[in-house]
């Protein structure tokens, strides 16, 4: 056996090196993973990506917030969040051509289109998706400046939603959490 080989008894003292470089170094492995979303898009298609991670990661334990600013306060909205549009123009995933899509009435059929896939599939709606979210403890937040343009009132929202927000509250939420997602 070589002498510049490490005996089992140096590789032993070395690992116990290394793991306490690691514990040294600060890793905050501490409390729930924490998620931010911010929602800026209140159509029917955009509501469910919000409303399907948020739940499914406070369901896992993790601490979530939703941020909603803009259109996005429409999935929050006691009575919006009931019945959100779709656009078919400029939807690339729309199979109805632009020149079609254009036609009045339109929007109607492609939100109910996709009505009716959520129900055949046995998807919830958009209120269960929001109640299960609030039930499973996500925080959802409406966005103070927004709702002072759209002139909406903190008892329009849906009860549980955290009303008056601001940005820079958001902003410390996000500086604070593991994952952030813009939708």
């Amino acid at each position: 056996m070589s002498t510049d080989e490490p005996t089992i008894e140096d590789l032993q003292e070395r690992i116990t090196e290394l793991e306490a470089q690691v514990d040294d170094h600060g890793h905050d492995d501490e409390g729930p993973t924490r998620m931010v979303i911010i929602a800026t898009k209140g159509t029917l298609d955009m509501a469910y990506p919000v409303l399907i991670l948020g739940p499914m990661a406070a369901a896992f334990g993790w601490e979530v917030t939703v941020f909603s600013t803009f259109w996005g306060l429409d999935m929050l909205h006691e009575e919006n969040h009931k019945n959100l549009k779709m656009s078919s123009v400029g939807n690339p995933s729309m199979p109805v051509p632009n020149i079609v899509a254009m036609l009045p009435g339109m929007d109607r059929m492609t939100a109910k289109m996709m009505r009716d896939n959520i129900d055949d599939v046995g998807t919830e709606t958009v209120p269960e998706l929001v109640q299960r979210g609030l039930d499973n403890g996500v925080n959802f937040q409406a966005c103070q400046m927004t709702m002072d343009l759209m002139e909406y009132d903190d008892e329009e929202f849906i009860d549980g939603v955290e009303t008056g927000v601001g940005a820079a509250h958001a902003l410390r939420e996000m500086a604070k959490s593991d994952v952030q997602l813009l939708v």
